[in-house]
């Protein structure tokens, strides 16, 4: 059965109804054209139980295709005219006899398919003037259809990237090191999904795309799933991300019972919008009683980082790259880290910061007391095994930083 017309749906029939009614014919419809098969989309009839929504019929045996193929004219006051028109089955059934059709282009010149009047009687009153009306009300519809249009042909191209993406048991995940800034060993990584280059898409954006199309808490559970698996071949905890709306999810829980929970540092973005952090708290409870660690990633890069801090009490926080870079030359950098820092430890968390890529900047974070470091200072996001160049990695950062000899 027929479901509720879309708000899109619904303003196309409202322009089919003006052409039936304008032109004084039976029934006017949208059909669209996939190639073989001629679909009514959205009907405005006198004689439902002939023309209803969702009917189809093959495309080369339609009026609209004959029309579109040169083979009939557009306007047709008396198909019985037309000896082409009569060797159709809509001639027989459900037996037209005047007829109008214009094709429905959308912006970039793609033929979506036609919008068309018909009527069970002849119509002499029809002429070319109602050829134009069909026309600006196809242009209108158009217009309304677009949208549409253009965002089911970007469900089918993330569905067709991402579906293998998940059958392939979810992205590739490497790990970043994170370094204790006063004796330079590291003392954990974190999981970073990655995805093919030619995407040209950060990782956010994938999950958020994901999200879009109902493939988005499949993908985040199958990143921890591969980011768990690390646990087995590196030392220290392991960091990973997972969005709110995914932890609620029993899934998520039965995943993480699997792991040793010690050594699982779990963040949550700053981005991330938590509906109800009663709940969120629920979740979390237990798994933080067996040693579960949780995180809030990217402080400082908005402001609902600080009410995350204050509704969840996080073990860590995590200050964003934006804070970072730079901190060694930026007075007002260092006093936001400084702040931060006195926060950060006044709630009970250790701190961690995001994006350190030079000595100079490593050794102020360590002067401002921030615990731990993570960027490409340190080590660049690898596969567990690779080697990866971590300068200062078991070496104090006063070594790292001093000047080497001539």
């Amino acid at each position: 059965m027929r479901t509720r017309r879309s708000d899109a749906e619904q303003q196309v029939a409202e322009l089919l109804r003006t052409a039936k009614e304008s032109l004084q014919l039976s029934v006017a419809f949208l059909s669209r054209l996939d190639g073989t098969t001629q679909h009514l989309e959205v009907v405005e009839s006198s004689v439902p139980f002939l023309f209803q929504e969702g009917n189809q019929q093959r495309q080369e045996t339609s009026f609209c295709q004959a029309v579109l193929d040169g083979k009939l004219p557009a306007v047709m006051s008396d198909v019985r005219q037309h000896p082409e028109a009569m060797r159709l089955p809509a001639a027989r059934l459900p037996r037209i006899r005047s007829y109008v059709s214009v094709p429905v282009v959308l912006s970039d010149g793609e033929l979506y398919g036609t919008f068309c009047a018909a009527g069970l009687t002849t119509d002499k009153g029809l002429t070319q003037r109602d050829r134009s009306l069909m026309t600006v009300l196809a242009s209108a519809a158009a217009v309304v259809i677009e949208p549409g249009v253009r965002e089911e042909a970007r469900r089918r191209e993330l569905l067709g990237r991402l579906e293998l993406v998940v059958a392939d048991g979810g992205p590739v995940v490497v790990l970043q090191p994170i370094v204790d800034l006063g004796t330079g060993h590291q003392v954990g990584s974190e999981a970073l999904s990655r995805f093919p280059a030619e995407w040209g898409k950060a990782p956010d954006v994938v999950f958020e795309e994901a999200h879009s199309i109902g493939l988005g808490h499949q993908l985040e559970l199958l990143a921890l799933r591969r980011a768990a698996d690390h646990l087995a071949v590196v030392e220290g905890y392991v960091a990973m991300n997972i969005s709110p709306a995914t932890l609620l999810l029993p899934e998520f829980t039965a995943l993480l019972r699997e792991l040793p929970l010690e050594r699982v540092l779990l963040e949550l973005s700053e981005h991330d919008q938590v509906a109800d952090y009663a709940e969120l708290a629920a979740v979390l409870a237990p798994l933080r009683a067996d040693g579960m660690r949780l995180a809030i990633d990217d402080v400082g890069a908005g402001y609902s980082s600080l009410r995350h801090i204050v509704l969840t009490t996080p073990d860590v926080i995590k200050m964003d790259r934006s804070v970072v870079s730079g901190v060694d030359a930026d007075p007002v950098l260092a006093k936001l880290v400084a702040s931060l820092v006195e926060f950060g430890h006044g709630c009970g968390a250790a701190v961690v910061a995001e994006g350190v890529e030079t000595p100079a900047e490593a050794a102020t974070l360590r002067g401002l007391q921030v615990d731990l470091g993570q960027g490409w200072f340190f080590g660049r996001p690898a596969h567990p095994g690779t080697p990866a160049a971590v300068p200062v990695a078991g070496i104090p950062l006063d070594d790292a930083l001093a000047p080497s000899a001539g």
